[in-house]
C-alpha cells in the first residue's frame, strides 16, 4: 500500500501539510452558430488578450466535460507557474506562524509579564520583611573583679570604712615589674619539712605539738596561761566590724582600760591583734577563737587597696609598718589553712613589698621606693620569708636587694647594725642579725657569732618591747646557754607584768620606747604575747631540718 504521508515541507519547518487534489474539469461548451462578439469599450493588449479567451471559454459547449474551469484569472495561474512549489510551501507556513504568533503571543507576553511583575513584588515584599530585629541585651549582672578574695566562709559583720590621710608625701618612681604569678599550695604540706618565717615550718603551732614543744624549749604554765588570758583580751576589744584599734576604748572596752595608743592605725591594729592568734595556732577554719579571727582576715581583705599591681594596707599612722604587718598576717594564714581565698591577696602583698622596694639601696621605709631603715626592712623580709615559705612568689631580685641593704648598714662585717647606715644600735642589731638568719647566714658565721653575744649581754630590756622581740627571736633560732639565760630572764617578767585585774586583765602596758606610747595596750600586748610564743611560734632556723631551704637567690 502506498504511503499517504506528506512529505515534509521544504522550508524545514517540522509541519505536513497535504496538498489538494486537482478538480476534476467540467465539459467544455460548444460555440453558437453565427454569435456576434458584444462591442465593449477598447481594453489594453494584455486585458484584449484574457478577454478573447474568456469569450472563447463561454462559447463552448456547456455539456463538454474535459473544459478546464477558470479558477483564478491569468495572474493567479502565471504565479502558480512560475514559482517553484516549496517557496510556496514556504510562504503558506510562513504565514500560518505570523498567525499563530499573533493570536497567541499576546497571552505569552501577559504570562511572562505577569511573571516577571510576580517575581518583581516577591523580591521587594522578602526585602522590605527583612529587617534587624533588635537585640535584647541579656540581663547579666555586673560583677567587679577584686583581686582581694573573701574568706570562704565570710563573716557576717559591718565593715565600716575608715579614712586616712598620708602624714609623708614622696613622689615614688615609676617601674616595671616583671609579672609573677601565685601557685597554690600543693596538698602534702611541705611546711612540715621545710622553713617557714624564721623556721622550719608551722607545724609547732598545732595543738599536739605545742604542748611538747613549750616543755621542751623552755616554757612553762605560767606562759602559755599568759598567752591564753592575752588572747582572751583581744577577743573582748575586737570592734564590730572584725577590727582592732590602738584606741581600744572605741570598742567594746567602753573607756574600762587605760593606758590606751594614740597611733591612727586601724590596718596596722587588726594585723597586730591577729599575729597572736595565729601564732597560737588559732585559724579562721578552726580554733576557739575562729570567728574572731575569721572576723579580722575579713576587715583586712576589704581595707587593702589595689595599688601599682599589688595590695597596698599603707595608712596614715603605720605606712610601710602596717602594710609589713598585714603582709605577715595574710601569707601566715594562708600558710597555714591553704585556704584559696587568702591565695591572692597574700600574693597581691607580697607584690607591693615588690614594688615598693628601693630600687638603688634595695631597702624600705615609710614610703614606698624611698631610701630604706632597717626596722621597716625587718618587717618586709620577714614577709616575703614567710610568703616563699607559703609557696608564693617571691622575686630573687628583691631578696637580693635586702641583702644589699643591710650590707649598707652593718658594722664590724654584719656582728651590728644601725639605722639607716653603719651603727651599733640595740633594737637595729636584733634586727639585722635576724634578717641575716633568714638569708641565709650559718650559726657558726663569725659576724653572727659577735652579734648574738653583744645582745646577750645586754639582756631583754623593762622598757624597749621592740628590742625584746626581735633579740628573743635571734636567741631561740642560735639556742645554747645563751638561749636559755635569755629565756628565764624574759619568760618570767612578762608573765609577772602582765595584768590581772579589771577589763585589762591579760593585757600588758609596758613604758619605755617609742611603739608603747603610739600603739597602747594593743602594740605591748600584741609583743608580750608573740615572745611567749616563741618556743613553737616558728621552729628553730638551725634545726635538724632548717638551714638548708633558703630564699632562692
Amino acid at each position: 500500500m502506498a504511503s499517504t504521508t506528506p512529505p515534509m515541507n521544504p522550508s524545514g519547518s517540522g509541519m505536513h501539510v497535504a496538498k489538494p487534489a486537482p478538480p476534476k474539469a467540467a465539459p467544455r461548451a460548444k460555440p453558437l452558430p453565427n454569435a456576434q462578439p458584444a462591442v465593449a469599450k477598447p481594453l489594453p493588449d494584455g486585458q484584449q488578450a484574457m478577454a478573447a479567451k474568456s469569450a472563447q471559454a463561454a462559447e463552448a459547449p456547456a455539456e463538454d466535460e474535459e473544459a478546464e474551469p477558470v479558477s483564478g484569472g491569468p495572474s493567479r495561474f502565471l504565479m502558480f507557474k512560475a514559482v517553484p512549489s516549496w517557496f510556496v510551501s514556504m510562504v503558506v507556513h510562513a504565514i500560518l506562524l505570523l498567525i499563530l504568533a499573533v493570536l497567541t503571543l499576546p497571552e505569552q507576553i501577559k504570562d511572562v509579564a505577569k511573571v516577571l511583575t510576580i517575581g518583581k513584588e516577591a523580591a521587594i515584599e522578602e526585602i522590605e520583611d527583612f529587617q534587624l530585629e533588635e537585640v535584647t541585651p541579656l540581663d547579666v549582672e555586673a560583677v567587679t573583679t577584686d583581686p582581694v578574695a573573701v574568706v570562704a566562709s565570710a563573716v557576717e559583720v559591718p565593715v565600716t570604712e575608715v579614712s586616712v590621710a598620708n602624714d609623708l608625701d614622696a613622689a615614688p618612681v615609676q617601674v616595671e615589674l616583671s609579672d609573677f604569678g601565685s601557685q597554690t599550695a600543693p596538698k602534702n604540706d611541705l611546711l612540715k619539712e621545710i622553713g617557714a618565717m624564721g623556721g622550719s615550718g608551722l607545724d609547732g603551732r598545732g595543738a599536739a605539738a605545742r604542748g611538747q614543744l613549750v616543755r621542751q624549749n623552755g616554757g612553762s604554765e605560767g606562759s602559755e596561761a599568759a598567752v591564753a588570758a592575752a588572747l582572751k583580751w583581744f577577743a573582748e576589744h575586737q570592734n564590730p566590724d572584725g577590727s582592732w584599734s590602738f584606741d581600744h576604748r572605741i570598742g567594746p572596752c567602753q573607756g574600762r582600760c587605760d593606758h590606751q595608743g594614740s597611733m591612727d592605725g586601724r590596718n596596722g591594729a587588726t594585723a597586730m591583734a591577729l599575729l597572736p592568734f595565729l601564732g597560737a595556732g588559732q585559724t579562721h577554719m578552726e580554733g576557739t577563737y575562729k570567728k574572731t579571727v575569721q572576723g579580722g582576715l575579713y576587715y583586712l581583705m576589704t581595707h587593702g587597696k589595689v595599688k601599682n599591681g599589688g595590695l597596698s594596707f599603707e595608712e596614715a599612722g603605720g605606712s610601710m609598718y602596717s602594710h609589713g604587718l598585714c603582709s605577715i598576717v595574710l601569707c601566715e594564714a594562708y600558710a597555714m589553712t591553704h585556704d584559696k581565698g587568702l591565695m591572692m591577696p597574700a600574693q597581691g602583698c607580697i607584690n607591693f613589698i615588690v614594688y615598693a622596694q628601693d630600687p638603688v639601696g634595695g631597702g624600705w621605709r615609710y614610703q614606698p621606693r624611698t631610701p630604706g631603715d632597717t626596722s621597716v626592712v625587718g618587717w618586709q623580709l620577714m614577709a616575703m620569708k614567710s610568703a616563699h615559705m607559703a609557696y608564693l612568689m617571691v622575686p630573687p631580685n628583691s631578696v637580693k636587694g635586702a641583702s644589699k641593704f643591710l650590707d649598707a648598714v652593718q658594722a664590724d662585717s654584719g656582728a651590728y647594725y644601725g639605722y639607716t647606715g653603719p651603727g651599733n644600735g640595740l633594737a637595729t642589731t636584733a634586727v639585722g642579725l635576724l634578717c641575716r638568719m633568714y638569708l641565709g647566714w650559718k650559726k657558726d658565721e663569725p659576724a653572727l657569732e659577735r652579734g648574738v653575744q653583744f645582745l646577750s649581754a645586754k639582756g631583754p630590756s623593762k622598757s624597749n618591747m621592740y628590742f625584746n622581740y626581735y633579740a628573743t627571736q635571734v636567741m631561740r633560732h642560735y639556742e645554747g646557754e645563751t638561749w636559755d639565760k635569755w629565756n628565764v630572764q624574759i619568760r618570767d617578767w612578762l608573765v609577772e607584768s602582765q595584768s590581772k585585774a579589771g577589763h585589762a586583765t591579760g593585757s600588758w602596758h609596758i613604758p619605755g620606747d617609742h611603739g608603747s606610747e603610739r600603739g597602747g595596750r594593743v602594740y605591748c600586748t600584741s609583743m608580750a604575747t608573740m615572745i611567749l610564743e616563741v618556743y613553737y611560734r616558728h621552729m628553730p632556723i638551725y634545726g635538724k631540718a632548717a638551714a638548708t631551704e633558703d630564699f632562692p637567690l
